[in-house]
């Protein structure tokens, strides 16, 4: 078999479990939100990906890793198999490959504004942001970009992905607002409603994340490589698992099992920047950090009345901001902890730094140029205290008789 069949097959396979994550995401949000939403969760979790599967070939692509600047590409839109190779991968694909990993941005940002946010304007969300805010700050890492010429790290999206959609999901959160009755004199809880989809979801994810880290190597030419990237992501998140439901009995002195999910998910994020060059133990030890932040990352943000149903800001923005981080830690030769110094830590929270920023900036520019027109970023308070699956949709997600309510027309 040729180098370049073997490393296509191995790519492709691994796309292939990113693409699936997506169904791990769509379980998590649907699990995490309320009954009376799971519909408009499902929808807008598959709208996503069909929003950001046009728009980033179309678009996305070339402002990413095209011929350009050192701020974006400008060459290299909607490839058609007829442009040179990426290293031994055919261009599509490696196009493919990077087009599953887009999608996931805007699939955090649906999280945090489920249950309150109307669909038109995130899905013109997701469709701007697909073309423009990931892909340039992608180009600014992956592409050739002015962070990567300083030789900031980020293996397989710590920043890339999670950071800026954790960046785009804070300014989206603060925009919409939080749901009706979730702050008063006190936080009101509004638990999960299906913890099966939820605990479902994660373990897609968790499988899904092989692909997403083992993959990134764009390559099957080094299996033992592929092997360590693939054991440490295995290990960050059990670790993260295990701390976060420990850490929250001491905190809160329940054992709390959707904070425990985040926590699997938050080891999953922190070790994804640095898990070609994080040995096993520091991958323990940066899902357990991570996994803490991430627990703190939701009181603070309780406390602060930003409303994030499902954890995305906690879990991709706080997570990926110190994943990246963790490269300067505890990367082999690089890190602080193992003799590096202390220059690529300057470097990685430079970059990590520049990409929030970037991508919260942007983000909250479009969602108040879109709360300004039409009807606004929001659903009517009376369609969000029925319950948005029978508002807009006229079905419920369990399968009940669906009463006579206020948002839906009948017409045939």
């Amino acid at each position: 078999m040729s180098e370049g069949l073997l490393d296509s097959l191995w790519v492709i396979f691994a796309s292939i479990l990113v693409f699936f994550m997506h169904a791990g995401f769509a379980l998590v949000e649907t699990g995490f939100c309320r009954r009376k939403n799971a519909v408009v969760v499902l929808l807008k979790n598959v709208g996503v990906v069909s929003i950001a599967s046009l728009i980033f070939y179309t678009l996305g692509y070339g402002f990413m890793f095209g011929e350009g600047n050192a701020f974006i590409g400008l060459s290299g839109f909607a490839p058609d198999g007829t442009e040179a190779d990426v290293g031994t991968l055919p261009v599509l694909v490696f196009a493919f490959f990077q087009l599953v990993f887009a999608a996931t941005a805007c699939t955090i940002v649906s999280g945090a504004v489920a249950e309150r946010a109307r669909l038109v304007p995130f899905f013109i969300f997701c469709a701007i942001s697909t073309a423009i805010v990931y892909p340039t700050i992608g180009h600014w890492v992956w592409g050739g970009g002015w962070l990567s010429t300083m030789g900031f790290r980020d293996f397989a999206g710590s920043t890339v992905v999670h950071a800026v959609g954790g960046g785009m999901a804070l300014a989206a959160a603060m925009v919409v607002g939080p749901r009706i009755g979730r702050f008063g004199k006190r936080a009101k809880p509004m638990p999960a409603h299906n913890f099966p989809l939820a605990a479902l979801g994660v373990l897609i994810l968790w499988l899904g994340w092989f692909g997403f880290n083992g993959g990134s190597t764009v390559s099957a030419q080094e299996p033992a490589a592929i092997a360590s990237i693939i054991l440490v992501t295995n290990l960050a998140a059990s670790s993260g698992f295990l701390v976060a439901l420990g850490y929250t009995k001491l905190r809160t002195g329940a054992l709390d099992f959707s904070m425990a999910l985040n926590g699997a998910l938050a080891g999953l994020v922190g070790i994804t920047a640095g898990c070609d060059i994080i040995g096993p133990g520091f991958s323990i030890l940066t899902g357990a950090i991570a996994a803490i932040l991430c627990t703190e990352s939701v009181f603070l943000l309780e406390r602060l009345e930003i409303d994030d149903p499902v954890g995305a800001i906690s879990v991709h923005g706080t997570c990926g901001a110190f994943g990246t981080i963790a490269v300067g830690l505890f990367g082999k030769e690089v890190g602080l902890f193992v003799g590096g110094g202390a220059t690529q830590l300057g470097i990685q929270t430079l970059g990590v730094g520049a990409a929030l920023l970037g991508s919260f900036a942007a983000s909250f520019v479009i969602w108040r140029g879109l709360k300004m027109f039409g009807e606004g970023v929001r659903v009517d308070a009376e369609h969000e205290l029925e319950g948005l699956d029978v508002s807009e949709c006229g079905v419920s997600a369990y399968g009940n008789d669906v009463p006579h309510h206020s948002g839906f027309a009948h017409a045939r």
